[in-house]
């Protein structure tokens, strides 16, 4: 626990702004503003986390127990990354997911 538990969530909500900033920046660099704001927007897959009780455990991985965080989920977000008009939402969806599951890393390090 500790100091480090204390930040690990700060951090991981953190990751979920820079990583898609810097991803926008990076590979959208005329239209960084806007590719931004639609990574930022995938946060709503966050959602499901309402359906579970409670809302936030921080000692949970989403990985696999929420709907929208579940395996067959992350293989449709990875196969739209295919389809151009949808390819910003599935980026998004995908660095989400890569990050929680890096979370979930964190946590059973901890």
């Amino acid at each position: 626990m500790g100091y480090q538990y204390g930040m690990r969530p700060l951090i991981h909500i953190a990751l979920h702004f820079i990583v898609p900033a810097l991803v926008a920046w990076k590979f959208y660099p005329d239209r960084w503003k806007w590719a931004f704001l639609v990574m930022v927007g995938t946060m709503l897959v966050d959602i499901d986390h309402l359906l579970a009780d409670p809302v936030f455990d921080p000692n949970r991985c989403g990985i696999g127990f929420h709907p929208l965080h579940s395996y067959p989920a992350l293989v449709v977000y990875l196969v739209l990354l295919a389809i151009p008009k949808v390819r910003l939402v599935a980026l998004g969806l995908a660095i989400h997911m890569a990050l929680d599951s890096v979370d979930c890393v964190w946590m059973k390090l901890e």
